[in-house]
């Protein structure tokens, strides 16, 4: 009951951490716009009629997001003037932020594993957060609440649009497919193979149809612009490496090694903590009826601890980590810490790994000290990932006595 009360007052403690200064919205200055100016010029080109991914610029480079990003931020265009009614903007962003706190609130809802006092800290105590949805109005807020909604309905076992939803989030950008490894891994469990791929094609369509102007022009040009996996970040934004030269940072020896762990870490928990029946992993291929462990319906907490363990192992793998990127996982830091509990790991110390890595996300510009830190606070959440108890009871003895 504490939860749910606390669910339905968060936006309103949110509104008034957005309005504390003053009771108003503070306008985006020049000395604050970063991307804002950059997405309205893109979205002109596609708007002027140019569909080829390769021409289209912005102040800060080329566009580099997929289709569905150019539709809803073409919607903003039309919204706020022709991208100049930044308070408009601002107004539209400040109620982004309320949806994705409630799409947030409905999932922890459901796993009764976070005390309420922690909801503060998501709710008032991240300046870092607030910038980038209503100051800074970057597309990351987009592509998350998208996300927040798709798990709601894989939560309500609604899978096909849960799937659509998804597909709509890397639409917007494709930091959404941290969390994919974890969504095959679910789909697998629930469907096998042959029931997935219904699942699986949604997403595909999906994204052949959003792109599907820009395909016909240019289909080079649009795939390798907006899943441009090789993309090379600047050194002076890394949140996360700044401790390492700027060639070691920039040697693809490192990207590759980093992308070694990322996957080594996934395949250990789907292994490992994932998949607890006792059969081989190759028996989520088979359909769930004819598996030797008679299938049993996911839980919301293996729903989403499946979820939020394959992001968050990739936000710890990550190449770079810019400010914004705070948002692909900030709302997932309590679940994370608190629905796995090891006695080791208490209240305070809990708080004090999300502390730390607040003061990491508003050091600026990152220093070695910050980077290390936030690091360290990583390595914490991942041990106990993997120590804590799992939401994938083995089922092997349980097996053995039903024979």
């Amino acid at each position: 009951m504490a939860t749910a009360r606390l669910a339905r007052a968060a936006p309103i403690a949110a509104g008034a951490a957005l309005h504390a200064a003053g009771g108003r919205l503070p306008l985006l200055g020049g000395d604050t716009e970063i991307d804002w100016k950059a997405y309205m010029a893109q979205v002109e080109g596609v708007i002027n009629g140019t569909y080829d991914y390769t021409q289209l610029q912005g102040d800060t480079g080329p566009l580099v997001y997929p289709a569905g990003f150019v539709y809803i931020f073409m919607g903003l265009y039309y919204a706020t003037g022709q991208g100049t009614d930044i308070r408009m903007a601002q107004h539209i962003f400040a109620v982004l932020y309320l949806a994705t706190l409630l799409l947030v609130f409905l999932i922890y809802h459901q796993t009764c594993k976070v005390p309420p006092f922690v909801f503060f800290f998501m709710c008032c105590a991240s300046y870092r957060v607030h910038s980038i949805f209503v100051l800074r109005l970057f597309n990351d807020p987009v592509a998350m609440a998208l996300l927040f909604l798709s798990i709601n309905l894989l939560l309500a076992q609604r899978w096909g649009w849960g799937c659509c939803c998804f597909s709509l989030a890397v639409s917007v950008k494709m930091n959404v497919l941290l969390f994919a490894p974890g969504l095959l891994f679910l789909l697998l469990m629930q469907f096998g193979f042959r029931g997935a791929l219904p699942k699986l094609g949604i997403c595909a369509v999906l994204q052949v149809v959003l792109g599907l102007p820009f395909l016909l022009e240019n289909p080079i040009g649009y795939l390798s612009r907006s899943f441009d996996l090789g993309r090379q970040f600047l050194f002076r934004w890394t949140v996360n490496w700044r401790f390492l030269p700027e060639a070691l940072f920039l040697h693809r020896a490192f990207h590759l090694a980093l992308l070694a762990a990322h996957l080594t870490l996934l395949f250990l928990f789907a292994f490992c903590r994932w998949h607890r029946t006792g059969e081989s992993i190759l028996s989520l291929l088979k359909d769930p009826s004819k598996r030797k462990v008679p299938p049993q319906p996911l839980t919301p907490n293996q729903i989403i601890s499946t979820l939020f363990t394959s992001n968050f192992i990739g936000i710890c793998f990550s190449r770079s980590l810019h400010y914004q990127f705070y948002v692909w996982y900030f709302h997932t830091l309590p679940y994370l810490l608190w629905a796995t509990p090891a006695r080791w790991l208490t209240h305070l110390l809990r708080l004090l790994v999300l502390g730390l890595i607040e003061l990491s996300w508003n050091t600026y510009p990152s220093t070695s000290c910050s980077s290390a830190a936030l690091h360290i606070c990583h390595a914490v959440i991942l041990l106990q990932l993997w120590l804590g108890p799992q939401p994938f009871p083995k089922s092997i003895q349980h097996n053995k006595k039903a024979h």
